[in-house]
C-alpha cells in the first residue's frame, strides 16, 4: 500500500530522478494527488508500482523499458487503486509559503531571489507561522530588517493567512512544473470551472 506521508514531499527531494519520463500520479477518483508541487513519481517508481498491482497505467510514453522477459512502455499517467484521503492542513514549508504568496516579494512586488520575513520580526516577540511570515526579496528584507512595518516605511501587498487546501490546489495550476506532458492535460484541468 502507498504510504500517505512521505510520497507527497518524496519527488521534491530528488527533482533529478525526474527529468526523464515522470508519471503524473492520480489518485483513485482521478485527480492529481497534489498540485503543489504536482504529483509526480519517477518512472522506476511508477513501473513498480504496475507490476505490484497498487495502480493503473492510463497512459504511456513512446519509450520502452525491457528486461529479458518482459518489455513494458514506460507510464505517464497512473492511478491508484485505493484511494488516499486529502491533507486538511496545507504544510507550513518554504515552497508552500512562496506559492501562497505567488513567488513575489509581497513588499515590493519582486519575482526571484526570494527569501522570507517575519511581519512582525523575532527579536519584538513576532513568532513562524502562517500569519507572521512572508515572501520577501532579499533588498526588501535588508530595508526592514528587524523594525516593524511603520518604523521601515514598508506596507505589504496583502495579509498573511493560513492557506485552505482548496486554495493552494488553485494556486498550484498557476505554477506548473517546467514539463507538461500532453497525456497529462486531460487530468490536470478536468476539475477547472468552464467559462460560460
Amino acid at each position: 500500500m502507498v504510504m500517505q506521508g512521505d510520497f507527497r514531499t518524496e519527488f521534491v527531494r530528488q527533482p533529478v530522478a525526474l527529468k526523464q519520463y515522470p508519471a503524473l500520479v492520480l489518485n483513485a477518483d482521478y485527480r492529481p494527488l497534489s498540485y503543489y508541487p504536482l504529483s509526480l513519481w519517477t518512472w522506476q517508481e511508477a513501473v513498480k508500482a504496475a507490476y505490484l498491482e497498487r495502480v493503473d497505467i492510463i497512459a504511456e510514453y513512446d519509450q520502452c523499458v525491457r528486461s529479458p522477459s518482459v518489455e513494458l512502455a514506460i507510464p505517464s499517467v497512473i492511478v491508484l487503486k485505493d484511494y488516499v484521503k486529502p491533507q486538511k492542513l496545507v504544510a507550513f514549508t518554504r515552497f508552500n509559503l512562496f506559492l501562497r504568496d505567488e513567488f513575489c516579494c509581497q513588499y515590493c512586488g519582486a519575482k526571484g531571489d526570494l527569501t522570507f520575513d517575519h511581519v512582525v520580526p523575532r527579536a519584538r516577540g513576532g513568532i513562524t507561522s502562517w500569519k507572521n511570515v512572508v515572501a520577501a526579496c532579499s533588498p526588501c528584507n535588508l530595508r526592514k530588517g528587524s523594525k516593524s512595518l511603520a518604523q521601515a516605511g514598508m506596507s505589504l501587498r496583502k495579509p498573511p493567512r493560513e492557506p485552505q487546501v482548496g486554495q493552494m490546489h488553485n494556486q498550484g495550476r498557476k505554477f506548473p512544473p517546467n514539463h507538461l506532458h500532453e497525456s497529462w492535460m486531460d487530468f490536470l484541468y478536468w476539475d477547472a470551472e468552464l467559462e460560460a
